[in-house]
């Protein structure tokens, strides 16, 4: 999210931009047409992203960082829940960076 400051839920819905950014978590959101409100490096939503982030994504890529820095598991040896997102994030990192 590029501009953290724009993404703050308390001063978003100070200034009424639930309903336009569609916060996922306003009942109002609905009243606005779908739209893109937040894009960047090829990836694209049509709600807040900071309302489409649970706390288990968040987790998985604390995790995935930490499994980067450290060189922990090989993949086999993950649940398949947390190895089908560490191969996600790292086809986005590659993709990112340049490096497919």
């Amino acid at each position: 999210m590029t501009n953290q400051a724009g993404w703050k839920c308390e001063d978003c819905r100070r200034k009424g931009l639930e309903v336009r950014r569609r916060c996922g978590w306003s009942e109002k959101a609905g009243q606005s047409p779908p739209k893109v409100v937040w894009a960047r490096h090829g990836a694209a939503t049509e709600r807040c992203p900071k309302s489409a982030i649970t706390g288990e994504s968040a987790a998985l890529v604390e995790a995935y960082w930490a499994w980067r820095k450290l060189g922990g598991l090989r993949l086999s040896e993950m649940g398949a829940r947390e190895a089908h997102a560490f191969l996600i994030l790292e086809r986005e990192a590659a993709r990112i960076h340049g490096e497919e």
